[in-house]
């Protein structure tokens, strides 16, 4: 939420974001459809990132479900659009590097189909794996915060060995400069790599990752964060998959509500209606507690009430 919060002022993408964003990356979202791109992004994942904290606040989900059902709907288009965005500014979002196109791309994917498995398993009322799908979508896409102090750990570390280069076009180092007021004769990109003199160069210049300038300090962030957002992914996958490990008294909970609510549906294999475990692999048929089957039962009873299966 904190961390949601301190980014709000992002959406003013020409002002804030601007100076705010890694040298040279502007260079690439100043115009065209990656401006469209970050606009669509960080105006869809900021509100997101706002609202899903909601979701997970137990006392919406029991006293106020409309506004949970609601909040839920708004997120869903949210991820879709945020991701949309995330894809189309991806071919340059940090450097561009083949490892960041690849961490990008599969943590959209990863998000688009665990909130997709979410929305469909709590259309079938199986709300042990909606839990499950809503903390892993959200868990793992929270790796992006986890990416930056990795990769600004690893830039301080690549800096001090000296040794780190990352390539550059002449116009964003150019650009680079004019971000932060050098415009004009006091540009000094040319001096500082003569390649760029020839106006006609559009080749590639070996940025040395370095504290001297922006285009040093912007190419050792490009270098680190692909290695920042895999290990960020990696941390974020495992640390939900424990938890979920650790938590099957709540998961088993749920199932059994969700086992009630299926049979009051008329849902065929009540308890197990939505993408469940043994439709996956080959797990062992799942049944009730036989306890709970009973108390089931006396009520239907009490209440001379009753449904059969569709």
């Amino acid at each position: 939420m904190g961390f949601t919060l301190a980014r709000f002022q992002y959406l003013d993408i020409s002002g804030t974001f601007r100076l705010s964003v890694t040298p040279g990356e502007w260079y690439w979202y100043q115009q065209g459809f990656r401006h469209v791109g970050i606009i669509l992004h960080l105006g869809a994942v900021l509100p997101l990132s706002f609202l899903v904290c909601f979701q997970f606040v137990p006392v919406i989900r029991h006293k106020l479900l409309l506004l949970h059902r609601i909040d839920g709907y708004i997120i869903i288009l949210l991820t879709f659009a945020s991701n949309a965005g995330a894809l189309m500014i991806t071919r340059h979002a940090q450097g561009g590097a083949p490892a960041t196109q690849a961490g990008l791309a599969v943590l959209a994917i990863i998000t688009t189909f665990g909130i997709t498995m979410a929305y469909y398993n709590i259309k079938r009322l199986q709300i042990d794996q909606h839990r499950a799908w809503m903390l892993r979508t959200f868990i793992i896409m929270g790796s992006i915060i986890t990416t930056r102090p990795i990769m600004i750990l690893g830039r301080s570390i690549i800096t001090n060995m000296g040794s780190y280069y990352s390539d550059m076009p002449c116009a964003e180092i150019r650009h680079t400069y004019e971000q932060f007021g050098a415009v004009g004769p006091s540009n000094p990109t040319n001096l500082i790599y003569p390649q760029c003199a020839d106006p006609s160069s559009s080749g590639q210049i070996a940025v040395l990752v370095s504290n001297a300038g922006p285009e040093g300090i912007g190419a050792g962030l490009n270098l680190t964060f692909g290695m920042g957002l895999w290990l960020a992914m990696f941390l974020h996958a495992f640390f939900v998959e424990l938890y979920l490990s650790l938590t099957p008294a709540e998961a088993q909970r749920l199932r059994i509500v969700s086992y009630k609510r299926q049979r009051e549906a008329g849902f065929k294999n009540p308890g197990s209606a939505g993408f469940t475990v043994e439709k996956w692999g080959d797990a062992p048929r799942w049944e009730p507690p036989a306890e709970v089957v009973a108390e089931y039962e006396a009520e239907k009873r009490r209440i001379g009430g009753g449904g059969g299966d569709v």
